[in-house]
C-alpha cells in the first residue's frame, strides 16, 4: 500500500478492513502512553495509562478482537498493564518491529490484512505499512502520519487507543452490541 491509497480509501473500504481483522497490536510509548519516560529515585519507570484506553481494550475483546502489544522498550509497569488487561500477546524490547511482525504472524497463523496497528514513530513505519488498518495518534511524527489510513484525533496517552477501537468496532457494526453492558435503557 502506498501513501495516496492509505489515505483515501472509502468507508466502505475502511469497513471491509475492519470487518476482516482478527487482531489490534499497539505501540506503547506515544501511543498508551505520552511519550514522556518518568523514572523514580531508584530508577524504576511509571508510565500513566489512560484508563479509558483499558475500558476499550475490555470492549475490543467482548467482540472477540484479539489484542496485543509491539514495544521498543522492556518495563515493568507495561508487563503489569498487560497482565492486568489480559493482552493476548506481548512483544517487548523490539529492536526490528518488521520481523517482530513477521514472528507474531507466524506464530498466530494469520496475514498482515487481519492486523490493525497503530504506531507513533519512525520504527512503527515498516508495520503501519503492512497491516490491514494503520492509526497513528494526533501527535505522530509527520512521516507516520503520512502513512497511515487514519490519524486520529486524540493524541498518545490521551485516549488514542480508545478512539482506534471505537472507530473500529462502529465500522464493523459491534459498537452497540459491545456498549450495551453500560446503556442506561437497558
Amino acid at each position: 500500500m502506498d501513501a495516496t491509497e492509505t489515505q483515501t480509501f472509502d468507508d466502505d473500504g475502511f469497513r471491509q478492513r475492519a470487518e476482516a481483522l482478527e487482531w489490534l497490536l499497539f505501540d506503547v510509548d506515544g501511543v498508551l502512553t505520552d511519550g514522556r519516560l518518568i523514572y523514580t529515585r531508584r530508577g524504576e519507570t511509571v508510565k500513566p495509562f489512560n484508563v479509558r484506553d483499558g475500558l476499550g481494550f475490555r470492549l475490543a475483546q467482548r467482540a472477540g478482537l484479539k489484542l496485543g502489544f509491539l514495544s521498543g522498550r522492556r518495563s515493568r509497569p507495561l508487563e503489569f498493564r498487560a497482565e492486568e488487561l489480559d493482552i493476548d500477546e506481548v512483544i517487548l524490547g523490539s529492536g526490528d518491529k518488521d520481523a517482530d511482525l513477521d514472528a507474531f504472524l507466524a506464530r498466530q497463523g494469520t496475514s498482515a490484512s487481519r492486523v490493525a496497528f497503530v504506531g507513533d514513530d519512525l520504527p512503527d513505519l515498516p508495520v503501519l505499512r503492512r497491516c490491514g488498518l494503520s492509526f497513528a495518534p494526533a501527535d505522530a511524527v509527520a512521516e507516520v502520519r503520512a502513512v497511515v489510513n487514519r490519524v486520529l484525533t486524540r493524541d498518545g496517552g490521551d485516549g488514542a487507543a480508545r478512539e482506534m477501537i471505537e472507530q473500529i468496532l462502529r465500522a464493523r457494526g459491534e459498537w452497540q452490541r459491545v456498549m450495551a453492558h453500560y446503556s442506561l435503557d437497558g
